[in-house]
């Protein structure tokens, strides 16, 4: 069996248990070394294979896997955060599916995650969001109909946008044009949960800017909305006037 494993966003401590086990007992480690922190693979089992998926194609992955599968090893393939997330890893599944080999997935912390933790931040403020939407510019790969940065901005809802850091100026434009006042606030996460993390913060109309000042080019999200706002409302979960299933509300 082939265990596809969430090695988290950076911090080797942030792997699950269960992935970290799986990494040690490996006979052959793929890894998408171009994102996944090495350091998450200290402890595997001396004479180990190990893979740098980052130099290597679909077709070439998966003969890695078929060969180390029909010789009885275990194999296990580390992906940056959780795969679940531009992870691309229903391919390799199709593939294996394909070749009646079988797989499990161990899910990992995302990057997404990482960054909401590093500024402290809730992405569903009562009062101010409920809704998270997880997506990317538009770049070399298109995106559907339907889900332009324009199109996905109207709901203004709370936007975590991945591997775009490139297109500052034009997501800013775009988050305008699809109805985000140009005083929005904006977070930019370089390499969240890593030592050498930081933190750009702004609005939509100077985080262009401020992000080349810091010189920051990849690795890192971009989050937007009004849960960066300092004032929200109180949830209900914990209100002493609302009734819950365990509780009951106060006079």
């Amino acid at each position: 069996m082939i265990s596809f494993i969430g090695a988290g966003p950076g911090d080797p401590e942030l792997i699950t248990i269960k992935g970290k086990r799986l990494i040690e007992q490996a006979d052959v480690i793929i890894y998408a070394g171009s994102l996944v922190n090495p350091d998450v693979l200290e402890g595997h089992k001396a004479g180990a294979e190990i893979y740098n998926s980052a130099l290597m194609d679909l077709d070439e992955v998966i003969a890695v896997m078929e060969k180390a599968e029909r010789e009885g090893r275990k194999v296990v393939r580390v992906h940056t955060g959780d795969p679940a997330i531009y992870g691309a890893h229903r391919e390799q599944m199709d593939r294996l599916d394909e070749l009646g080999i079988t797989y499990e997935v161990i899910p990992g912390v995302s990057s997404a995650f990482a960054t909401a933790a590093a500024l402290n931040a809730e992405y569903t403020l009562p009062g101010r969001s409920q809704t998270v939407i997880f997506t990317r510019m538009e770049g070399r790969t298109p995106m559907p109909e339907r889900e332009k940065l324009p199109d996905l901005a109207r709901h203004h809802a709370t936007m975590v946008i991945f591997l775009s850091i490139g297109f500052m100026d034009e997501m800013a434009r775009q988050l305008q044009e699809g109805g985000y006042e140009p005083t929005t606030p904006v977070a930019v996460v370089y390499k969240a949960s890593w030592p050498d993390q930081r933190i750009v913060r702004g609005t939509l109309q100077d985080i262009a800017q401020k992000v080349k000042d810091a010189g920051i080019t990849k690795t890192a999200l971009t989050v937007v909305g009004e849960f960066l706002c300092e004032d929200h409302e109180l949830s209900k979960l914990y209100d002493k006037h609302f009734t819950t299933e365990f509780r009951k509300a106060k006079e």
